[in-house]
């Protein structure tokens, strides 16, 4: 039932629809009629008869594509495509195959759309960027998606966290009313329920009586002080319509009203002034400070089929003019479904912009409009083949919530932002404070994994989103520096700084070894650690820096266990090692190795500590030649 605000433009344009010929004159009215069920019926008749052609087969299509039953439209539409047709056609055929998750297909028929309207935005992001999807897959999930006990077999959508922590939704559960004919479902109503945050469960779903009619309701807004509602109304409640006298239909759009609470009941309803008949205003929303009212319109100076809009809400209950938010934000296609957050996000869906399915939802951070911020895909799983919409956020309670039909029907889904800290480390000179181009900058978890590997940019920087509350470490190294590790503290949220001063290598180089850090092994182990491979690289740098030297690895293990297996431990030890440095490009013929087991103690003891065995584990480098 979100078809409402999905396909307002159709509205008028249904109007001038005449039937081809005899045969489909009582198709072509339902479907200008927008009974798109019986108009589907009518037409099915037709082909069953022998009498379909590619009008009938387009009109099929288009019935489908509106009522968004994505596999009949992508069906009729193969069939409509074997001869020319329109650009946005083949954009819609696209739609429907994208919502099917055949991408492939869907991208052959988006690159007719943009040979036959190269000049459209939508054209233009698909051939600049045609292999966007893996981007969106790549992207780092920002909210995890779990149904509600809110959902039933009927459409649920627009749900919105009130500061009375009551959730206010849209729905056609109403059974006792008439149903629509454009897809057979009754009416949309506004219905809240109480939410407790504590446990995360809902009470039991109450009508809003005092708003709804018999014609269709919602979504609403509802101001911080939570005494004053916006919502969504057709028209036809008000009298407000364009009458055809020949179809004998009266075609409504949907406008936006204000109701007050009083009593703790709300009324006081009032249209508001930029409302039409010959256009549609829907999908309130209003900002914190209750100065600013975003909705979604097909209005006059709109870009594409449906656009944002925001308009100034002023003391006296007065209105500024609507102003459209732009190209940043609105597409040739359908933008959609705002919510504004407390902290000036704009979250929106649209079908205009490179998404994963018909309507995907995408943010856009409306204090950052003037650093070229640009509208961001959330990504999954709030985003899938299917539409995705009418995404809010409440940041009091640090919980979303948003609608799919990924099910089916149109459903509602709680979205919890997955807690993440940006962590930026720069990497400096530890002598002149000189920021480090090319570092190598890895991330460890806690237990020192490598989770990721990047370069620093010029100014020393590299950036990672990490999971709060967790440890991470920072291993930075470059040619020439002395690696090291840097501890990233767990963090509730936010940003952190990580300072990763790197100092110059200082190896000591005497007559007979190469002087290091002990090169330590974990018990009973001949992999090389994170802190053994840091020394290991000033050794490569040393052997770099003089090309004809020749190295020999002795490597040693401690007292426990037996003789043999040590000796045998050892070498394993010393192989790693020798192996270790060659990969760093040092020629094989400049380095060998061997172990000594337990037969060369740096600390003699019987009864060794941790600290002891640890220092008897080690590598050392003797210098063969110069």
């Amino acid at each position: 039932m979100k078809k409402l605000y999905i396909v307002l433009i159709l509205v008028f344009a249904a109007n001038t629809i005449k039937a081809q010929n005899k045969d489909t004159q009582k198709a072509d009215k339902l479907y200008a009629q927008l009974e798109y069920v019986d108009a589907v019926k009518e037409y099915l008749s037709l082909v069953n008869k022998g009498k379909g052609d590619a009008y009938v087969y387009k009109q099929l299509a288009d019935a489908y594509y509106n009522m968004f039953n994505t596999v009949e439209a992508a069906k009729w539409y193969a069939k409509v495509v074997d001869t020319p047709q329109d650009a946005e056609t083949y954009y819609k055929y696209g739609q429907m195959l994208k919502a099917n998750g055949k991408y492939e297909e869907s991208n052959k028929q988006m690159k007719v759309f943009a040979s036959k309207m190269p000049n459209d935005e939508r054209a233009r992001a698909f051939m600049e960027n045609p292999d966007y999807l893996p981007k969106i897959l790549d992207r780092q999930k920002a909210f995890n998606v779990k149904t509600t006990a809110i959902n039933t077999d009927k459409s649920e959508f627009g749900a919105v966290l009130a500061s009375d922590n009551n959730v206010y939704f849209t729905s056609t559960r109403n059974k006792s009313k008439r149903t629509d004919g454009w897809n057979d479902e009754p009416y949309l109503d506004i219905y809240y329920v109480s939410y407790n945050a504590a446990d995360a469960t809902f009470g039991k779903v109450e009508e809003l009586t005092e708003l709804n009619t018999k014609w269709h309701e919602g979504p609403v807004s509802i101001t911080a002080d939570g005494n004053t509602m916006y919502f969504a109304r057709d028209s036809q409640a008000d009298k407000n319509f364009v009458n055809d006298k020949k179809l004998k239909t009266k075609f409504g759009v949907v406008n936006i009203y204000k109701a007050t609470k009083q009593d703790g009941k709300w009324g006081n309803l009032k249209s508001l002034p930029f409302n039409s008949k010959t256009y549609s205003t829907s999908s309130p929303s209003i900002s914190k400070d209750g100065k600013t009212l975003y909705f979604s319109s097909d209005m006059p100076g709109t870009m594409g089929q449906s656009d944002i809009w925001k308009v100034s809400v002023n003391g006296d209950d007065s209105y500024g003019s609507p102003e459209n938010v732009g190209k940043k934000i609105n597409t040739e296609g359908k933008e959609q479904f705002p919510f504004i957050t407390d902290d000036n996000v704009l979250y929106f869906s649209s079908s205009g912009r490179q998404g994963l399915g018909g309507l995907d939802v995408f943010s856009i951070d409306l204090n950052k409009m003037g650093e070229d911020g640009m509208a961001k895909n959330v990504g999954k799983p709030v985003n899938t083949e299917k539409d995705d919409f009418a995404f809010s956020f409440n940041t009091a309670k640090n919980i979303g919530f948003f609608s799919s039909n990924r099910g089916g029907n149109d459903d509602i889904f709680i979205a919890e932002p997955v807690c993440s800290v940006e962590a930026t480390t720069i990497v400096t000179d530890a002598k002149t404070g000189q920021p480090i181009e090319g570092a190598r900058v890895a991330i460890l978890d806690a237990k020192k994994n490598i989770i990721e590997t990047r370069s620093t940019a010029a100014n020393g920087e590299v950036m990672y989103m990490v999971e709060c509350n967790k440890e991470y470490s920072i291993q930075a190294s470059k040619d020439g520096y002395d690696s090291g590790v840097f501890a990233i503290a767990k963090n509730k949220g936010g940003k952190t700084k990580v300072d990763a001063p790197l100092s110059p290598i200082d190896v000591i180089v005497t007559e007979t070894e190469v002087v290091l850090k002990d090169i330590n092994f974990e018990y009973n182990k001949s992999n090389i650690t994170p802190e053994g491979a840091f020394e290991l690289d000033k050794l490569v740098q040393v052997l770099k820096n003089n090309d004809k030297m020749v190295i020999f690895v002795k490597s040693h293990t401690d007292n426990r266990g037996k003789d043999e297996y040590n000796m045998e431990l050892s070498d394993r030890r010393a192989k790693s090692t020798v192996q270790y440095v060659i990969s760093k490009g040092v020629d094989a013929s400049r380095i060998s190795g061997k172990g000594y087991g337990e037969s060369e103690p740096k600390i003699s003891c019987t009864e060794c500590t941790e600290e002891q065995h640890a220092q008897n584990r080690r590598s050392e480098f003797l210098i063969v030649k110069k």
